[in-house]
């Protein structure tokens, strides 16, 4: 109720039934205001979901109001049919009841505390009424405003007061009846127990808190050990198979030792022909060099053709020895000839082998004979010692003794010339195995040694014809002192070492920032001249290299774009998932094409090290913003993959990257934030002009509102900014605060068009940020363009892509053709193409034996579905699990290879896995394998992959690379990757699979099904489309040239923040 209404029923004499006083006092809380004679003042105070009606005079009173409802009554007891002492039984008995979880008490505010302890009422006035009205007024706000603006409440209020105190002085209206004493002590006691619950609530409620949050933070420790356990069982996985090839490849070293020896001599003929080459490169350099110095001399000019054409007659040496590497293939092709030999031999010895078992039969029946022999010789000895005195005809049977003992040393002689013709033959086979390897061997080392002198051959042509257009053109080049070399000539591993030593020199303040640039640019465009200087001052101290190299400056021509990529991940030195494999793939494709390519990421304590080389410590410190101080940083330099990196490891009190893992820990958000600042911070003190800064997902996208807010005004602001996401399920959410510790203005940042988050909009979002502040923005397949603008897949963000549309592409990833190639793939067990599948049936029966599948029979070679994944319910865990059960009913057999991070789910498929244990078609092995997989890839005939949602997905283009045809559901990459054979609307070239759309069974089984009609019905057909699939190019190569294009299109336009 409000003021108004309290005071209006204030005072009043309200009649209750002794029924409604017990169910008042056991349903609310109250408390007494003022006792006299047999009226008692109450304050009542009952719970919003109760309503109670109450007599006063005939008529019947309910309040619903949504709060708890106030208001005092005077309790007056009234005689009914029952005796004094059963009313007192029935207090007692209400008094012991515990209150409901309504009885709450009203006030949190010690208002009622007050109207307890408040003033006794004046004497010589009405006691009641004035003491109530009072009373409620300090119940309530003082607002004095709804007093004032109630005359008539109070007039009717005093009105009854007077009525009230007229009939408190007549005794005879008093009638007898429970005691005030008793109703008191009713009273506290109920006021007792309220309390007393509430008390016991609040603690239960903190302690149940406290266990939520000890069970939060066990569980994250949980799932910390269990990640870091998985990890340690990977490494040591790998390890043991490292050594296991590392003991192979021995072996194979010292039965090759012999046949190399050649291989040697041919090597030291071509090196040979290389250092020729050098030398007469060193001589064209001269040559250039005095054109330089002698360009108004004629007579000199003279001299120097005459030299060339000295020159040329050296050139046809050259041809000359080319001839003699012609030579060389002759000798492949006896070494061919060899070959075949061997393969002859190995044919007889399969006929000796089919002899020896025969004879083996013949052994198993000549001993039988013997045995039989022996038995009969036996008794015949016993008869004749028995019957030679008596029996005339005993001279008989000492002949046909004497004969069957000859035949049974002619028997043991039969066996004996068995058995060593046995173990002759067994030595046979035994060698026949050793030279079935020798054979394997050698194939791939022909195969290798081939493919090394051809490559060999056609870079010696390609180098002679460019030595000797350079020639012809020297006296033109001399103007500007270039010398353009081919990029095969030194290996990736020299330039990028040359390119760090330059930054360093400069970080070193050893060379200035002119020269530096210039210098990086010479290294860039591969010129002779800086990698002769360098060649020559590398091994000497930092100011030596220094004056050697500032000899050489001078302006050159960007030959194309310097690209720095700042990510958490590179494959294979801190590789997670897909973003490392992008990261390398993508920065050796663009540095192939010529340009320049550098990476900057943490260095981490768990990454693979053996995988850098030369990683050194730089002798700089840099100094980086974070939390209202400045904090060191150590950078380090190494090469991955042909890549030149740097490692920014802060010295930080939390210790970002010593953690033992890459993801996953409470404060992602601070670690990353703080690398991203550190990395731009080594850019600008390094003095770094890149025309490309490219960040990979929410870990790197604060780098781009960081590079407009705080560093272009710096100075850095030659470059722009490219951001791709590889996956919307992860954006870098947290409180606005964060952004405040790289430096970055929260206000300002922290808008519906910035980085506010659209779900929680007292968040922030990295990857929004990444989104707004980039110039160009990508993801990872057309496809998946087009869903992560729908509210589902961009997880909130699809309106924000919908506001930066025409700057967001979807450019479909690739593979690393050269690692994955079943030509050369060291981890088969027999190599081969697309022109000859032999190889791949080969692995098929070798991957059956392996695993105790059973083999192909002679009539039918069932199909073999194969699948590589992680088992979680992106992938379509259904799916997989309902493919296993359908390919046994198509008749097919079944390899599933993974693992799964959710433990359910992992306990669900090792209870498959038991049940198929012994299954002839069925093998689930439920962890990760790398060798393994490249023997399932080049084994299967069709690959499973029924994602429920996917960004790209590199499996499918792996297994049609080994020519497994894949089975997909259409989402994401895998759309943009495979293309159904039965869909007429692709050209018969683009289709290499079968595809579903309906994300459940029937639609599994509708694809499923046709590739395993097709395989049984119609093999000339299949063959076809395996042989189409493993020619197509899922290369870096065209990704590349769309990333290229972006960025040419990005630095043409006109240089706006956006």
């Amino acid at each position: 109720m409000c003021v108004e209404e309290t005071k209006r029923w204030a005072g009043r004499n309200v009649m209750v039934r002794s029924a409604w006083m017990q169910q008042l006092l056991l349903y609310s809380a109250f408390t007494i205001l003022q006792i006299e004679d047999e009226e008692a003042w109450v304050l009542l105070c009952f719970p919003p979901d109760i309503m109670w009606p109450i007599e006063r005079k005939g008529n019947v009173l309910s309040d619903c109001g949504e709060r708890a409802r106030h208001f005092v009554i005077v309790v007056r007891e009234i005689s009914d049919t029952r005796s004094a002492s059963s009313r007192k039984a029935q207090a007692k008995k209400n008094v012991n009841r515990q209150p409901l979880d309504g009885d709450i008490n009203p006030a949190d505010d010690g208002r009622e505390i007050q109207a307890r302890k408040g003033p006794s009422p004046p004497s010589g006035g009405p006691r009641g009424a004035g003491t109530a009205t009072a009373q409620i007024e300090s119940l309530k706000s003082p607002d004095r405003t709804a007093q004032n603006n109630t005359p008539a409440v109070e007039a009717d209020t005093k009105s009854e007061n007077s009525q009230l105190q007229k009939r408190a002085t007549t005794k005879e209206d008093v009638p007898a009846g429970v005691s005030i004493n008793d109703l008191m002590l009713m009273i506290k006691e109920a006021e007792k127990n309220i309390i007393l619950l509430n008390q016991v609530r609040a603690r239960a409620l903190e302690e149940l808190e406290t266990v939520r949050s000890v069970k939060d933070d066990l569980q994250g420790q949980v799932g910390v050990l269990n990640a870091r356990l998985a990890e340690a069982e990977a490494r040591a996985k790998i390890g043991d198979q490292a050594k296991e090839k590392i003991k192979f490849l021995e072996g194979e070293l010292t039965q090759l030792q012999a046949r190399l020896s050649k291989r040697e001599t041919e090597a030291k003929a071509a090196l040979q022909l290389k250092a020729e080459y050098v030398t007469l490169q060193a001589q064209a350099q001269n040559l250039a060099a005095r054109l330089e110095a002698s360009n108004a001399t004629g007579n000199e000019v003279g001299l120097l053709k005459n030299q060339i054409e000295a020159y040329e007659k050296e050139i046809k040496d050259l041809r000359v020895s080319l001839t003699d590497a012609k030579v060389k293939q002759e000798t492949i092709r006896q070494l061919e000839g060899e070959k075949q030999s061997i393969q002859g031999y190995a044919q007889t010895l399969e006929v000796k082998l089919a002899e020896l078992e025969k004879n083996e039969i013949e052994n198993a029946r000549l001993k039988s004979r013997e045995a039989a022999l022996e038995a009969e010789l036996s008794r015949l000895r016993a008869e004749l010692a028995e019957t030679s005195d008596v029996n005339p005809v005993a001279p008989q049977l000492i002949k046909e003794t004497d004969r069957l003992r000859q035949q049974l040393q002619s028997l043991q002689e039969s066996v004996k010339s068995a058995e060593d013709t046995q173990n002759a033959l067994k030595e046979v086979q035994a060698e026949k195995v050793v030279l079935q390897e020798q054979v394997r061997v050698l194939q791939h080392r022909l195969l290798e040694t081939d493919k090394e002198i051809r490559q060999q051959l056609e870079l010696y042509q390609n180098e002679v014809e460019a030595f000797q257009t350079n020639l012809e053109g020297l006296k033109a080049d001399s103007v500007l002192g270039i010398t353009q070399v081919p990029v095969g000539e030194m290996p990736w591993e020299f330039w990028s070492n040359l390119l760090l030593r330059i930054d360093a020199l400069m970080l070193g303040k050893q060379l200035s920032l002119e020269d530096g640039l210039e210098l990086r640019i010479m290294a860039w465009r591969r010129e002779a001249r800086i990698r002769d200087a360098y060649v020559a001052v590398q091994n000497e101290k930092d100011g030596e290299v220094a004056a050697g190299l500032t000899q050489l400056t001078r302006q050159k021509k960007k030959p194309g774009y310097h690209v720095v990529h700042i990510a958490a991940e590179m494959a294979p030195v801190a590789k997670v998932g897909g973003l490392g494999d992008v990261v390398t793939g993508l920065g050796r494709a663009l540095q192939k094409k010529g340009h320049l390519v550098e990476i900057i990421l943490p260095k981490y304590d768990c990454m693979d090290y053996s995988r850098i080389k030369n990683l050194k410590v730089l002798d700089v410190e840099l100094y980086s913003y974070f939390d209202g101080q400045t904090h060191k940083n150590k950078i380090w330099l190494g090469i991955v993959e042909g890549l030149p990196v740097y490692f920014i490891e802060p010295h930080h009190p939390a210790k970002f990257f010593w953690r033992g893992q890459f993801y996953g820990e409470n404060d992602d958000f601070k670690r990353f934030t703080y690398f991203c600042r550190a990395a731009l911070e080594f850019l600008l003190q390094s003095g770094k002009r890149p025309d490309m800064i490219h960040t990979h997902d929410w870990q790197t996208a604060v780098v781009a509102p960081l590079y407009w807010d705080i560093y272009v005004p710096q100075g850095l602001d030659s470059a722009r900014l490219a951001f791709t996401c590889h996956n919307f399920e992860y954006q870098g959410v947290d409180a606005p605060g964060a952004l405040a510790s790289c430096g970055l203005n929260v206000p300002q940042l922290h808008r519906p068009d910035r980085m506010q988050d659209n779900f929680a909009h007292d968040r922030v979002n990295l990857l929004k940020g990444g989104i707004v502040f980039s110039n160009v923005v990508t993801t990872v397949s057309p496809t998946y363009a087009q869903e992560v603008r729908s509210p589902e897949g961009g997880r909130g963000l699809h309106l924000t892509l919908a506001q930066h549309l025409k700057k967001f592409f979807g450019v479909l990833n690739g593979i690393d053709d050269e690692a994955w190639n079943p030509a050369t793939d060291p981890l088969l067990e027999y190599q081969f193409s697309a022109d000859d599948l032999s190889g791949k049936y080969a692995n098929k029966a070798a991957l059956r034996a392996r695993l105790g599948l059973a083999p192909a029979d002679a009539s039918e070679d069932k199909p073999l579905v194969g699948c590589i994944t992680r088992l979680v319910p992106q992938k379509g865990v259904h799916l997989i699990r309902h493919s296993i059960y359908r390919t046994l009913e198509c008749g097919g057999q079944f390899i599933l290879l993974g693992s799964s991070p959710v433990p359910n789910i992992q306990r669900e498929f090792e209870g498959i896995a038991r049940d198929f244990e012994q299954h002839p078609h069925i093998r689930l092995i439920l962890k990760y394998d790398e060798a393994l997989s490249h023997s399932i890839y080049a084994a299967s005939d069709m690959f499973v992959i029924p994602s429920i949602f996917e960004p790209c997905g590199l499996t499918q283009m792996i297994a049609m690379r080994y020519g497994s045809i894949p089975i997909v559901r259409k989402t994401g990459g895998l759309n943009d990757s495979v293309f159904d054979a039965d869909d007429s609307s692709y050209p018969e070239a683009k289709k290499n699979g079968f595809t579903f759309t309906a994300p459940n069974e029937g639609g599994l089984n509708f694809a499923l099904d046709r590739a395993m009609s097709y395989y049984k019905t119609d093999r000339d057909w299949w063959q076809r489309l395996v042989s189409r699939a493993m020619k197509m190019d899922y290369s870096w190569n065209h990704s590349a040239d769309e990333y290229i294009e972006l960025y040419r299109q990005c630095l043409e336009r006109a240089s706006s923040r956006f």
